[in-house]
């Protein structure tokens, strides 16, 4: 069965709308330079699937926030893991943009600090 006409633009539509997956996939592929067939891949399903999930209301952070993702999931059988990762991925650097618009010294400085305290893990001292 092939999807309606309508799909892919109703799903471009949603990147406009902040409580859309739409728009959380959209700011995850503008973040991590991926084109509508590598987020598809990064998310394990088909471009059909993303389409269909870009429609869906972004779940709401907080005690619910797993459980809506696996009802999303399950829904559109997509991984659980895959989804919650690109989802938070998001979440997190939306975060950093409004803790830097705020004021604080947040963004691309903040990042590149967290990768390296990361980058430090592991390691022993002498």
């Amino acid at each position: 069965m092939s999807p309606p006409d309508w799909l892919e633009t109703a799903a471009r539509r949603s990147s406009l709308e902040p409580w859309t997956l739409g728009h959380a996939f959209e700011s995850y592929r503008e973040l991590e330079d991926r084109t509508p067939s590598q987020l598809a891949e990064d998310l394990g399903c088909t471009e059909e699937q993303v389409h269909w999930l870009a429609l869906c209301r972004r779940p709401e952070d907080g005690e619910g926030f797993a459980e809506q993702v696996e009802q999303i999931a399950k829904r559109f059988e997509v991984d659980l893991l895959r989804l919650t990762r690109v989802l938070r991925r998001v979440e997190v650097m939306d975060a950093l943009r409004l803790a830097g618009a705020d004021g604080e010294e947040a963004g691309e400085d903040s990042v590149l600090l967290a990768a390296r305290d990361r980058s430090g893990e592991g390691e022993t001292s002498s």
